[in-house]
């Protein structure tokens, strides 16, 4: 017989999980993590979530829900409850006026996006993908077999993706083009007239468009606007939200898409595949966030905008620090690049390295991002934790 060894049973895995990267947001969290858990006080700023507590209504509705036994299965794609009203919101708020079987609710919006690339991309497909991007998309599309074309955004103009920028991209290659408007990481956001034009040229050429619009109510330029409300071109479109960023919803777990009925069809036999539908008691608490009374979504947002403004100064006051104005979102993503070439500094990862290890401030590096100028910092915290951060920064960037 021969002797069973250790590389008898050597782990092999899938190609397939080997394409893809683990997430860079998620590993510098952990890396604070591990600063924290050794007695270090750490300034947190790489959290991707509102620092605000979920409102009270919505909390309410979720213990009223377990309360009344509201704890078993339901259909894959959602109550039809939720669905109505994730429905009758962005209709609401945008004239969209999709109907029930138009709408599914997922874990999460990484999940809608993971389920909505794996039904569309084949292998070899070509995925145009604005730079910076959020950390899983490429991973994302890459795992679906799925090939990113990457649009370089133009750091000079607030990395503002434009429809001819788009276009210049396109090939008979091309399966799907990726918007994400307000942009995590950049703030950077697309006007109304671009985003229309995308939608018409990429409908025209049979081409999908997902928006993810999770941001989409942290739009600062007064000028929110969803692809979804372009009726003629919706054969083409999905809409990807969350109520995570929405109503600081973030552990709650609960996304959405809005889309032709059969590719929502799709998406949910993938998702019964998997998953199953989303957890029952948040299904109740979403419908409360979307139906109850909408103020808290507008406080939240008056607050970030302070917020911006504050962590935008401060950035600007520090010598070598660049920083364009975000429009959406909650984050900043300043240039670090005047500080590459000092000692043990070739790259952001090595800047944000530094300034962990040594400030011990956490942020994450624009790697994770398609760059490598940036840091990525989120300003979804309080001003004094950003005051905090930010004089941590000024001290370790003067002693470089």
């Amino acid at each position: 017989m021969t002797p069973v060894t250790e590389a008898t049973h050597a782990l092999k895995l899938t190609e397939r999980i080997n394409r893809i990267e683990p997430s860079a947001t998620m590993a510098a969290a952990a890396e604070a993590e591990k600063l924290r858990q050794q007695g270090i006080e750490v300034v947190d700023l790489t959290a991707g979530e509102p620092h605000f507590s979920t409102p009270q209504h919505i909390k309410d509705a979720a213990i009223a829900a377990i309360q009344a036994n509201f704890t078993k299965y339901t259909a894959v794609a959602g109550t039809a409850e939720l669905r109505d009203a994730i429905a009758q919101r962005h209709s609401e708020d945008f004239g969209s006026g999709y109907k029930r079987e138009e709408v599914i609710a997922s874990v999460g919006g990484k999940h809608v996006l993971f389920n909505a690339i794996q039904v569309l991309i084949e292998h070899g497909d070509d995925v145009i993908l604005p730079v910076p991007y959020w950390v899983s998309f490429k991973d994302i599309v890459n795992y679906a077999g799925g090939k990113c074309v990457l649009l370089h955004a133009d750091e000079a103009q607030g990395f503002r993706v434009t429809a001819d920028m788009v276009a210049r991209l396109v090939t008979p290659r091309t399966k799907l083009i990726i918007l994400n408007s307000p942009s995590n990481p950049s703030g950077a956001v697309m006007s109304p007239e671009d985003q229309t034009e995308v939608v018409r040229f990429a409908a025209e050429r049979g081409i999908w468009v997902i928006s993810d619009e999770c941001y989409v109510y942290l739009n600062y330029t007064g000028r929110e606007f969803s692809v979804g409300s372009l009726h003629e071109y919706r054969d083409r479109i999905l809409v990807c939200g969350s109520l995570s960023k929405t109503y600081a919803m973030t552990g709650w777990r609960l996304g959405y898409a809005l889309a032709p009925a059969p590719l929502v069809s799709a998406m949910a036999k993938l998702q019964g595949q998997s998953t199953s539908n989303p957890t029952s008691i948040v299904q109740k608490a979403g419908v409360a966030a979307l139906k109850g009374p909408q103020t808290c979504v507008k406080e939240m947002r008056s607050e970030y905008i302070k917020l911006r403004d504050h962590v935008l100064a401060g950035l600007r006051s520090i010598p070598g620090v660049q920083c364009t104005q975000p429009e959406g979102a909650f984050y900043v993503y300043p240039n670090v690049s005047a500080f590459f070439g000092r000692p043990g500094i070739k790259a952001a990862a090595d800047v944000a390295g530094k300034l962990l290890r040594e400030a011990h401030v956490a942020t994450v590096s624009g790697e994770g991002f398609g760059t490598t100028d940036h840091i990525r910092i989120s300003y979804a915290t309080s001003q004094k934790v950003l005051d905090a951060g930010l004089e941590r920064m000024r001290k370790l960037f003067a002693s470089l």
